[in-house]
Parts: structure tokens; C-alpha cells; sequence
């Protein structure tokens, strides 16, 4: 691996130059979403992890913004930040979690953990020094926007777009279906009538 990391630092640019040719807005929103997903895996509290990591995916959503994908951007904040958070938060104000329910771990977990961590960063280090600036590009022009993805889906993917909308109201039907409680299948159990035995 070091041998890897030395032969791409000879062949691409420096470690400097390459974060110098990158945007300002994406090293703020990659400093931000390192920094709040590092809260999320050290935190005692697990409230102050789930909005962390609520945090962590608007940052990620904004990386899409950069990346000139809005559908993605969207779509991230109302499925994950939106409805998975919201049950991630449920589950736990539930549970009712504290730290004497918390089982004790061993610090070789962390130290672990620690060194797996700085190897993925030697890593993406090495490899970004060989793509240098054209990581952050984007090379195909209106790729991500929701008007681009609509024109595919209405026009080449029209038959399958369809076809999974029918299927999701036939879910939904049966969902509700099955939700339903008729009150004439409703079981009256009557009340015993009390007397002299």
C-alpha cells in the first residue's frame, strides 16, 4: 500500500494542489459531513447520533446539489432525513435507552476501528491523487436534473414507470384492506349478568 500511495505521488499532482483545485463549497461540505458522521459514531447520547446523522444526510444531499443531481438531492432528504429519522428516533425515545442498559465494550473495538479508518483514508488519498481535479467535474451536461430523468420516463421508460404505479396502488389497496376493521364481523362478547346462586 505504500508503495501505491509513493508511485501516485510521483505520476499526479500533490496532496496541496489537488484540494486547491477543488471547489470551496465542496471542502465546507465534505469538512461539515466527516465531522458530524464522526459525532454520529462517538456520541453517548443515541438521540444526538440519529440528528446527527440527520445532519450528515443534508450535507450529503448537498453534495448532490454540487453535483448538479437535484433529483438525488430530493429524494435523499425525504426518504432517509425524512421518513427513516423519524422511525430511527421513534424506535429509540421507545426503547428508552440509557447507559445502564448500555453493555460494556472493549477498547480494541475502537483501536480497530481507528486503524481501518486511517488505511480507507490512505487509500481514497492515494486514488484521488491519480483522478486530481476531475473528481468534482461533472462531464455530461444536464445529467441528474429532474427534467432530464422525466423526459427518460416518460418516453423510453413509460411501460415500467406505469407498471411499478399500478403495483404500488395495488399495495396501497391492500394495505388499506387490510387496515380496515368492519364493525359488522366485529365479535360482542356479553356481559354476564350477575345473580343469586
Amino acid at each position: 500500500m505504500l508503495a501505491l500511495i509513493s508511485l501516485n505521488a510521483k505520476s499526479g499532482p500533490n496532496f496541496i494542489t489537488m484540494f486547491q483545485n477543488l471547489p470551496i463549497p465542496f471542502l465546507i461540505l465534505s469538512f461539515l459531513t466527516i465531522l458530524s458522521s464522526l459525532y454520529v459514531v462517538t456520541s453517548k447520547n443515541p438521540v444526538h447520533s440519529v440528528l446527527a446523522l440527520i445532519f450528515t444526510f443534508f450535507t450529503i444531499s448537498a453534495h448532490y446539489v454540487l453535483l448538479n443531481a437535484q433529483f438525488l438531492a430530493v429524494v435523499n432528504l425525504i426518504v432517509y432525513a425524512g421518513a427513516i429519522m423519524v422511525l430511527f428516533l421513534f424506535v429509540l425515545m421507545l426503547l428508552n435507552l440509557s447507559k445502564e442498559t448500555e453493555p460494556v465494550k472493549s477498547n480494541w473495538w475502537g483501536i480497530a476501528a481507528a486503524i481501518t479508518a486511517g488505511s480507507m483514508l490512505l487509500i481514497v488519498t492515494a486514488a484521488f491523487q491519480v483522478t486530481g481535479e476531475a473528481v468534482a467535474k461533472n462531464p455530461v451536461e444536464g445529467i441528474g436534473l429532474v427534467k432530464a430523468l422525466g423526459k427518460v420516463l416518460f418516453t423510453r421508460f413509460v411501460v415500467p414507470f406505469e407498471l411499478t404505479g399500478i403495483l404500488f396502488l395495488a399495495a396501497m389497496v391492500g394495505a388499506v384492506l387490510l387496515g380496515k376493521r368492519e364493525k359488522n364481523n366485529a365479535v360482542l362478547i356479553p356481559k354476564e349478568e350477575g345473580g343469586n346462586s
